[in-house]
């Protein structure tokens, strides 16, 4: 009986493992980016299980501070999606990341947008751009180990 109920146990430990999908990261800003215009840094992650996820939205290695967080929230097929938002205003040479721990993993997500219009400008090519730049959205999954 004992070997039965330990059998039992491993079972559902193994079963529930097996559940572990790694979340699909997308960082972007609310407004295309314009350097030392006021905008909002978003950072949509989806499609995870289990729930245990902490989303923090850096500037550099420090952490922006104020930050809104949605509810957790999940699909019919038990996958959830979060979202985090923070007011911020892009300046010049700075780096702007969604660093996601979802269990024992952690990424870190750079929002392109803003060191690609940096490139642009630092060999000259942003005047030649046809339309006003957009925001590049970054998107990105964590890898299983």
């Amino acid at each position: 009986m004992k070997l039965f109920l330990l059998s039992c146990l491993a079972l559902v430990c193994y079963a529930e493992n097996t559940k572990h999908t790694p979340p699909k990261v997308q960082v972007y800003s609310r407004n295309p980016g314009e350097f030392g215009q006021k905008n909002v840094l978003i950072c949509h992650v989806s499609g995870f299980h289990p729930p245990d996820i902490t989303i923090q939205l850096m500037k550099g290695e420090e952490e922006l501070k104020d930050s809104n967080q949605t509810d957790l929230a999940f699909k019919e097929d038990w996958h959830f999606h979060l979202t985090k938002s923070v007011f911020f205003t892009p300046q010049h040479e700075e780096a702007y990341i969604c660093k996601v721990t979802h269990g024992n993993k952690t990424m870190q997500q750079t929002s392109c947008c803003f060191i690609y219009l940096h490139l642009l400008e630092i060999f000259g090519f942003l005047e030649f751009l046809p339309v006003q730049p957009t925001t590049l959205v970054s998107q990105s999954r964590m890898n299983p180990e």
